[in-house]
């Protein structure tokens, strides 16, 4: 594992190897036999890059698939003209590699790796044509997203991946840390937020995912998107900003203030801060996710806001800003070490402000750890 001890260090993460894709590889087999499935059918996106380390240059309407079956030997197919690529990735000697050529049918050569009446989970981001002509090959076979048959499948993340995180997390950090001494009255939200996103970058994002800058009225808005509005004194002001550095995902959110905050203003920055702070007290292994969303909800329901929060607590995160496991009611999955998800609780008040106050935070065998560390105080900006 790298040394953390300066997440912002120069220090290059080493790549994922073939050994690491094949324990993947081997743990995903045993979770299509646990979950009575025949096999897992996994398309170009996170899945297939958390699998195999292989991301075509172009996701086409040629069909890449990852056939990973409950009992055998994992096979992926590729369009011939970019199987030289997919040969190249560090997991591909897992594998048993095909290939189908244009003008050829590429579901009938896809077909022969799966079983005629099996039943797949198949990866959310899949085309629905490729399911489709794979289903007129295969009548009596069947199919389930990913995230309904094997929700956690990429949710419990190693050692290598949280030190990922959590590089991705200081820099979102460090991000916030010079935003706020920024010229905020006077500029618009478009200005700020592309400060923003030259921050990520300088901090070392590959990618900018998004950069919620919601000011005054805007910020009662949960994911508005930036605009012409110039930022005025006396602005509430949510920056909500994330991406992905050395492949993992950032996603933090802070509210600050232009100028003096009203005596309402700070009560209900308080009230999120303590919803957040009880939300992180009640991660521990062994807890349901939509405990979580219980928990900080109830703090806000109690200061009578309950009618304005009106969004999950969180969400997980890694290869994706997005992901399973979801801190949401109705989630019975439990919490268990190694899970990384958004706590991010919020008060939006129509046409007036919004607060929202988010960190990232890691399960660990005691309870939870943040991997954002800014204070959650309101900082108040010029």
């Amino acid at each position: 594992m790298p040394d953390m001890s300066d997440p912002l260090s120069v220090q290059e993460f080493p790549p994922f190897t073939a050994e690491n894709y094949a324990t993947r590889l081997q743990r995903a087999a045993l979770a299509a036999r646990d979950a009575d499935l025949d096999g897992i059918l996994v398309t170009p996106g996170p899945d297939l890059l958390y699998f195999t380390g292989y991301a075509p240059v172009a996701i086409t309407e040629r069909i890449t698939m990852l056939v990973v079956p409950a009992d055998g030997e994992p096979a992926m197919i590729v369009p011939r003209l970019e199987r030289p690529d997919a040969e190249k990735a560090a997991g591909a000697q897992n594998l048993r590699i095909a290939d189908w050529t244009d003008g050829s049918d590429p579901y009938e050569s896809s077909a022969k790796l799966l079983a005629g009446t099996g039943r797949y989970a198949v990866s959310d981001s899949a085309w629905s044509m490729h399911l489709l002509g794979l289903q007129g090959r295969l009548p009596g076979s069947s199919y389930i997203s990913m995230t309904t048959a094997l929700p956690m499948l990429r949710a419990i993340k190693d050692d290598d991946e949280i030190a990922r995180l959590t590089a991705a997390g200081a820099a979102a950090d460090s991000t916030y840390e010079r935003i706020v001494t920024v010229t905020f009255a006077g500029r618009s939200e478009t200005e700020v937020a592309a400060d923003l996103a030259d921050l990520l970058r300088e901090f070392g994002h590959s990618q900018v995912d998004f950069t919620v800058v919601g000011s005054g009225p805007n910020g009662a808005n949960p994911h508005h998107e930036i605009g012409p509005r110039v930022i005025e004194d006396g602005d509430m002001v949510v920056l909500d900003f994330g991406g992905l550095k050395h492949g993992y995902g950032s996603d933090t959110t802070r509210t600050v203030h232009v100028g003096e905050p009203t005596a309402e203003e700070r009560e209900i920055h308080a009230i999120v801060r303590q919803a957040q702070q009880a939300g992180f007290e009640a991660v521990r292994p062994g807890v349901e996710c939509q405990e979580i969303d219980r928990v900080s909800r109830a703090v806000i329901t109690e200061a009578g806001y309950g009618d304005f929060f009106i969004h999950r607590v969180g969400h997980g995160i890694g290869l994706t800003t997005h992901e399973p496991p979801y801190m949401v009611e109705g989630e019975t999955q439990m919490l268990q070490p190694g899970m990384c998800f958004s706590i991010e609780p919020g008060i939006y008040l129509p046409e007036r402000f919004g607060v929202r106050i988010e960190d990232i935070v890691t399960v660990t065998p005691e309870g939870g750890q943040r991997l954002n560390q800014t204070s959650h105080e309101m900082r108040i900006v010029t």
